[in-house]
């Protein structure tokens, strides 16, 4: 499949600008038996913003322990998600491959939780 095939919808530089992304550090990683795919529930620091919690599919590249402390990107103005019976309240970004795999998006420097991404 080309590039071309997998461009979704054209979106506005205003669609852009209605995402509210930040940095976080993650500060918790617990299983998350009740979802229905592999996933972990997340406790995330995103500073100033507080404490938010999020569930990701990110078991095959990634374990527990590995995930604390690590400085993650994640989309933090989206609706609260229902999982199972948990209440995902941000979007940890990742790439995903094409087997699935997905691999968190972080910071190349240290920089504090919470700063906008632009």
């Amino acid at each position: 499949m080309s590039l071309e095939e997998n461009i979704k919808n054209e979106a506005s530089f205003d669609d852009f600008l209605a995402l509210d992304i930040r940095t976080g550090t993650i500060i918790e990683a617990e299983d998350f038996p009740k979802a229905k795919k592999p996933a972990y529930q997340l406790k995330i620091d995103f500073g100033k913003l507080g404490i938010k919690m999020s569930s990701a599919q990110i078991t095959k590249l990634y374990k527990k322990e590995d995930l604390i402390g690590k400085r993650i990107i994640a989309v933090v103005n989206f609706p609260k998600k229902q999982i199972a019976n948990f209440f995902s309240e941000c979007l940890v970004l990742g790439a995903v491959k094409d087997n699935g795999e997905v691999v968190l998006l972080t910071t190349n420097e240290d920089c504090e939780n919470g700063i906008s991404i632009g």
